[in-house]
Order: C-alpha cells, then structure tokens, then sequence
C-alpha cells in the first residue's frame, strides 16, 4: 500500500504503548526517525483504512501493509482458525506479527508473538517489552488472562507459587507493565 509499510505499522504499535512507556516509545520513534507528529498523522490514517469499507478486511487488510505472511492453523476449542504471521519488525527482532482468523475470515486476534529467543522465566524478568502473552503460560505459575480496557490491551493476572500476585499488562501482546497487587 503506497505510503504504508511496516515502518508505519510499527508507529501504529507504538502509539498505543506510548500509553505506559512513553520513554522507551520516543526512543523506538527516534530509531525509525519519525516524530510524534508522524506518529499521530500514520495512526490516524490506520484508524481511516480500519473504518473503510472499501478497504480489505480480515488477512488482506494485513498483507497489504506488511507483504504475504506465512499461514497455519491453530485449533481453538472444536474450531480450527487460520493464523497469519509476519517476519519480525525492526524494532523487536525476535517477534513476529500474529493475526488469527475465524473460519469466516474474521480477525479474531491481532498482536505480536515470540518468533526465537527464550521468554523470562521468573516475574522478576518481566521488564517492558521482555515478553508477550504467549510467554507466561507454564512458566510463572497460574496465569488467568483477560482483555483489557481497549482492543489492542490485553491483561494477564499472575499467582506465583510462592502466593504471590501480579498483574502484567500488555498493548499489541507486548509486555508494557507489571504491578504487584
């Protein structure tokens, strides 16, 4: 798509996490060598073509920005769902960019996931951007997941063997906080 590529998807990632880490996001801005002002114009062209209804849904609404992406299936219940992902973004190399389909071709999930590299294995390791949603099952005790506040937010309760709690919060399955409770 002319003018839209995974340098501005990436500030369309960026804008929401900005939310909780404004300084890590001005220093990924600063590596893309855009401003806040471009951020602001690219998120605002994002939500146009995410209102369109000229404008590609589901999958080729993804691939139109990003390029092909390579295809699997997941099973999610009784339901076996399409999963699309993306080759890694420049400003976080060992992720890659997930979208699940319903078997209508509806996106159902939308955000970035562990491509390599090992994910934290102690609460104490949960540090911004260290991880995604994918990475805390099976590792850091019971973990009870639920959407956020907003489509792109996702939160995650964590109770560590020890009986202690956390909350970890995330934008784009990207870690941003994690709060004692």
């Amino acid at each position: 798509m002319k003018g839209f590529a995974r340098r501005e998807f990436q500030l369309v990632l960026l804008r929401r996490m900005a939310d909780y880490q404004p300084g890590m996001v001005e220093e990924a801005m600063r590596a893309l060598g855009a401003s806040r002002t471009e951020m602001r114009e690219v998120n605002a062209r994002w939500q146009r073509i995410v209102r369109s209804r000229t404008f590609p849904r589901g999958r080729r609404r993804y691939e139109a920005v990003l390029g092909p992406g390579e295809s699997g299936t997941r099973r999610v219940g009784d339901v076996a769902c399409e999963v699309a992902s993306w080759p890694p973004l420049p400003l976080w190399p060992g992720l890659r960019f997930e979208v699940m389909l319903a078997p209508d071709g509806s996106v159902m999930q939308k955000w970035l996931v562990r491509a390599e590299g090992a994910p934290p294995e102690s609460v104490e390791d949960l540090v911004p951007w260290s991880c995604v949603v994918g990475d805390l099952d099976d590792r850091l005790g019971t973990v009870v997941h639920r959407d956020g506040d907003a489509p792109s937010r996702w939160q995650a309760t964590i109770s560590t063997p020890d009986g202690s709690t956390y909350v970890a919060h995330f934008v784009w399955g990207l870690l941003q906080s994690v709060v004692a409770v």
